[in-house]
């Protein structure tokens, strides 16, 4: 699903041709999908919560592969902006369904490892997926492209079928009312702020990295896919870490991730013209960027609750953060050059620091509490350290 995200930014000149529109309209079905994805799939989530989780699953294959043979068969432009469409869709809705189930089969205190190994297949759709897709597409025709991922989508339907457990909806709540007593919560909602300038202060940089590789810091074009990998297995190696530290250290990794984003898209920005300290600064981006999602994932889910709607409005929020961080990112190229997009991503991430100020000061609160409450039934009359450390939040089983 990840792979079929990308896919047409690396097909645009093919696709422009086949459909007889320009590279700027080809363009459009990657902000449709993207569209798709934050406002249609919550409701597509909600229409699902009565199912089983893994039946709704295979309801969501079954439509994003519609999409996708529709995608490969299309004859006009309108029809490949509607296969879109209904791509981004049950992307979104996918995920939803997948982390409520993935938190439901985490063995206790693991949430956060479990959340990983799911969010390696975003990594690996970066990593591995575009690239072959656009080989596929370079060799065969973008069409043949398509009809690849929706192969893929069988097949991963069918290793659903086989592998995941079915397990009752009772189990996992599962109506509108249950599930969205939650959104009513206005921490939640600065949470969910957290996570969207996380990966829209990431993406405002990754958006450009392209041109900024090539026309700033002085890289021949055909060094970039190389750049672009590199740089997707720093992601890999950054997801993993975080998913062994985001159930005991939650907070801790979001605040450690958001300060060494800041440091490295600001050293980004300002040595960008500069090929050893460049290339070093993208690959910090890669590893504290878009691989703070276990850590986000879990932080949600324990303000909230981990069903399918919170997790599929929380995919949401980080989608309107790939949209705000490339689309404000663009305009700022127009009026202060390729630099730009990064220094807003720095901006953001500080701004996403600010977010997790309530909730490091909660629990600084609750430190001193707990050690004047120790203090008190030693009988001691000291006071409770004012210096005491964060104690990042931790799941009931650590």
């Amino acid at each position: 699903m990840v792979t079929s995200e990308f896919l047409v930014a690396g097909l645009m000149p093919q696709m422009a041709e086949g459909l007889d529109v320009s590279v700027a309209q080809v363009g459009y079905l990657i902000t449709a999908f993207a569209v798709a994805m934050a406002f249609g799939g919550p409701f597509l989530t909600i229409a699902l919560l009565r199912m089983e989780q893994k039946p709704a699953l295979l309801v969501l294959f079954g439509i994003f592969l519609v999409g996708n043979v529709l995608a490969a068969t299309a004859s006009t432009y309108a029809v490949m902006m509607v296969a879109r469409v209904i791509t981004g869709t049950a992307s979104q809705a996918f995920f939803g369904v997948s982390l409520a189930l993935c938190a439901r089969l985490a063995p206790p205190g693991q949430g956060g490892r479990a959340m990983a190994v799911a969010m390696n297949g975003l990594m690996l759709g970066t990593l591995l997926g575009l690239p072959l897709s656009t080989l596929v597409g370079e060799h065969f025709g973008w069409r043949a492209a398509f009809w690849a991922i929706s192969g893929l989508a069988v097949l991963a339907a069918l290793t659903t079928v086989v592998g995941v457990p079915a397990l009752a909806r009772a189990e996992g709540g599962g109506d509108f009312r249950s599930e969205a007593v939650a959104l009513r919560d206005p921490r939640l909602w600065l949470v969910l702020s957290t996570s969207m300038l996380i990966i829209g202060a990431t993406f405002a940089a990754f958006s450009y990295f392209n041109p900024i590789l090539t026309e700033v810091t002085g890289f021949d074009e055909s060094m970039v896919p190389l750049l672009l990998v590199a740089y997707g297995a720093a992601t890999v190696v950054g997801n993993v870490i975080v998913g062994r530290l985001a159930d005991r250290h939650t907070l801790a990794v979001l605040l450690a991730g958001l300060v060494l984003n800041t440091a490295f898209l600001a050293g980004f920005a300002l040595l960008a013209h500069v090929k050893v300290p460049a290339v070093a600064f993208m690959m910090g981006i890669g590893l504290v960027g878009v691989t703070m999602n276990p850590a986000m994932i879990t932080r949600v889910q324990r303000v909230a609750n981990p069903g399918a709607l919170v997790n599929s409005v929380h995919s949401s929020f980080i989608t309107f953060g790939i949209i705000i961080g490339s689309a404000i990112g663009g305009v700022g190229i127009n009026h202060f050059g390729l630099r730009a997009p990064v220094w807003l991503g720095a901006v953001m991430a500080v701004a996403g620091i600010v977010t997790l100020v309530p909730d490091l000061r909660r629990r600084r609160a609750e430190r001193r509490a707990d050690a004047a409450a120790g203090s008190a039934a030693r009988g001691g009359t000291g006071p409770a350290a004012d210096d005491a450390p964060v104690v990042p939040e931790a799941s009931p089983a650590a």
